[in-house]
C-alpha cells in the first residue's frame, strides 16, 4: 500500500492503471516472501492465489471490477513465476513500466487474451 501511495496517491483506489499496479505488485510480494520460507513455487503460487482470492471474495466489489482485480492478481503471479530473483525495486520499476500500457476493459473484454497485461476498468484523471 505505501508503495503504490508513494508512486500514485489515492489513485490505486480507483478502478484505474495504479489499482492494477497495487494488485500486481501485492502477489508479486506476497509470492516472493513466502518463497524465501517454503522454496516450492508451486506451493507458493496457490497459497498466494487462494489467500489473493480469499480477499477478493470476502470483501465483494461490483462485477467487472472484482475480475479485473483477480487478472492483476494472477499477473502478480505470473511475474514471479517468470522472475522470482528480482528483488522489490527491480519489480516496482517493471510494473510501472506494464502500468504505463495498462489495458483499458469492459464487460465485453476477452480477458483471457490479455492474461499477461494489466487492465483496468476506469481512467484516472
Amino acid at each position: 500500500m505505501k508503495i503504490s501511495t508513494d508512486l500514485y496517491q489515492r489513485d490505486h483506489y480507483k478502478n484505474g492503471p495504479a489499482n492494477a499496479f497495487r494488485h500486481a505488485l501485492w502477489n508479486y510480494l506476497i509470492a516472493k516472501a513466502c518463497f524465501r520460507l517454503r522454496k516450492n513455487r508451486e506451493k507458493v503460487l496457490e497459497w498466494t492465489c487462494k489467500i489473493t482470492d480469499w480477499h477478493e471474495e470476502a470483501f465483494p466489489n461490483w462485477e467487472l471490477a472484482q475480475q479485473m482485480d483477480l487478472h492483476n492478481n494472477e499477473v502478480g503471479r505470473f511475474l514471479f513465476e517468470k522472475h522470482p530473483a528480482k528483488n522489490e525495486l527491480q519489480m516496482v520499476q517493471l510494473l510501472q513500466q506494464m502500468t504505463l500500457s495498462s489495458i483499458k476493459v469492459d464487460s465485453d473484454s476477452d480477458l483471457h487474451k490479455l492474461r499477461y497485461h494489466l487492465i483496468h476498468i476506469a481512467d484516472e484523471t
